[in-house]
């Protein structure tokens, strides 16, 4: 048997849980795991015999926890090969203003920045309190990751909608040449 904890926002528990149990029901099905919820804690207990089974629910109690809805984050059990990642913005920002000017740049007006990364690269993004988590498959990940960190460092959008333009353009281009 293998067990995993994991501390949840309480502001989250009701999303974990789902309406009626919904999606907490759900994540034990896909994953052949047991969710054990303590809503006052937040404390959330994951049992099950699979190790991969309770690993990669962790990863879904961790991607609601971060922000995800439960539909999104459940994209994790999609494939083998799907990953969370989360970046830690606490401690690029000294104080609230900084902290905010870094979410609002990964944002941008009304999503657009965020929806335009994860268009370009197939991944869902999430920036909830002081973190910026990513889903999708390692490649995509890692060239969000970088597009978020060229952000955060101030690069210019346009510069970074390019990069992310260029990264698309040669993984289609790795495509075509592995089916050739």
């Amino acid at each position: 048997m293998t067990t995993q904890e994991i501390k949840v926002s309480t502001a989250r528990i009701g999303v974990l849980i789902g309406k009626s149990g919904s999606t907490k029901r759900e994540i034990e099905e896909k994953t052949g795991i047991t969710l054990r919820i303590d809503s006052e804690e937040g404390l959330v207990t994951l049992e099950g015999e699979d190790p991969v089974g309770v690993m990669t629910a962790t990863n879904v109690v961790s991607a609601i926890n971060r922000g995800f809805s439960p539909e999104r984050a459940l994209r994790l059990l999609d494939d083998e090969d799907m990953m969370l990642d989360i970046l830690d913005l606490a401690d690029l920002s000294g104080t609230t203003q900084q902290l905010e000017r870094l979410r609002g740049r990964i944002i941008g007006k009304a999503g657009t920045s965020r929806a335009q990364i994860e268009d370009m690269t197939g991944t869902e993004i999430s920036v909830h309190g002081k973190t910026v988590a990513i889903i999708g498959l390692p490649e995509q990940v890692e060239t969000a990751r970088k597009a978020i960190e060229m952000l955060i460092q101030g690069v210019p959008h346009e510069h970074v909608y390019g990069f992310l333009d260029r990264k698309k353009k040669e993984a289609k281009q790795a495509m075509l040449e592995y089916y050739s």
